[in-house]
């Protein structure tokens, strides 16, 4: 419950996540049935860039910064379709052309999703959970809950429309967070199996990776697929230098975008040597 995001919005974590949550939303569009977003770590709904938390730690200049801040360059022909989605809902977020807010799952979400869809954001943390209600509250599409993730995921699984995504990202604080998270998609799964999961994780060594593949692998066997972006060699334990998405029934075509992807940012966002994106099946 230490854990802010407000420190670290915008960040190159940030874009990852948010710019692959964009694009399995514009897959589930394609079809007309409507869909729900089940987000079990929601956070605030939107940050400001210029507040004081982002001022100290500056993280989203190394991020969302250098895609469409100040002085960033053009994006390649083949990369700026991929980001549109998601960096259109960035700049939704911006006055007069200036970085100035950044949009969190469920409002990036929303400005994504159709009428007929619906979205269950939720939030334990106190404070954080009456920022997002008031955020979210104009929104007939829109839920907010402030119970434990795990429990969220159990009452709300599955969705009535049968059809439907979950964002599970979790702070890691303690040491048990990596086996809640694969404890509780085989949970998940076993109620919607044909849910899309896009599952966070920091990447801080190379040991809590291969354990997390481990771990997940047998609840999802065949369906499984593990984007990974390095901004610089691994460190140090206490240092966050990359994060992954493990993607339970990716739609069609997305580990095709990802490879695309995930090289472009590694070299776009890098922080030093060792800089990598990579996508494994499994």
């Amino acid at each position: 419950m230490n854990y802010r995001h407000a420190f670290h919005a915008g960040n190159f974590a940030d874009v990852l996540k948010h710019a692959v949550l964009a694009l399995v939303i514009e897959h589930l569009k394609r079809k007309p049935a409507a869909f729900r977003f089940i987000d079990t770590h929601a956070g605030r709904g939107h940050y400001r860039l210029d507040a004081p938390e982002a001022e100290r730690t500056r993280e989203w200049r190394a991020g969302i910064g250098r895609l469409i801040g100040p002085g960033a360059t053009a994006l390649p022909q083949v990369i700026s379709p991929l980001l549109a989605p998601y960096l259109g809902e960035v700049r939704r977020h911006s006055s007069g052309g200036a970085l100035v807010s950044y949009p969190g799952s469920p409002v990036l979400a929303l400005g994504l999703m159709r009428p007929g869809d619906a979205l269950i954001a939720n939030e334990l943390h106190p404070e954080d959970g009456r920022v997002l209600k008031a955020a979210l509250s104009h929104d007939v599409r829109a839920k907010v809950l402030g119970i434990d993730a795990w429990q969220a995921l159990k009452a709300l699984l599955p969705p009535k429309e049968r059809r439907g995504l979950v964002l599970v990202d979790p702070p890691f604080e303690d040491a048990g967070d990596l086996e809640r998270l694969a404890t509780g998609l085989s949970a998940a799964v076993r109620r919607f199996a044909t849910g899309i999961y896009i599952l966070w994780f920091p990447i801080k060594d190379g040991a809590v990776v291969d354990r997390l593949r481990r771990s997940l692998s047998p609840a999802v066997a065949g369906n499984l697929i593990v984007a990974e972006l390095r901004v610089s060699a691994l460190a140090s334990a206490e240092k966050l230098a990359g994060c992954g998405l493990a993607i339970v029934n990716p739609p069609f075509m997305l580990a095709d975008q990802l490879n695309l992807l995930l090289p472009f940012l590694a070299e776009w966002l890098s922080q030093g040597p060792g800089a990598s994106g990579t996508l494994h099946r499994h």
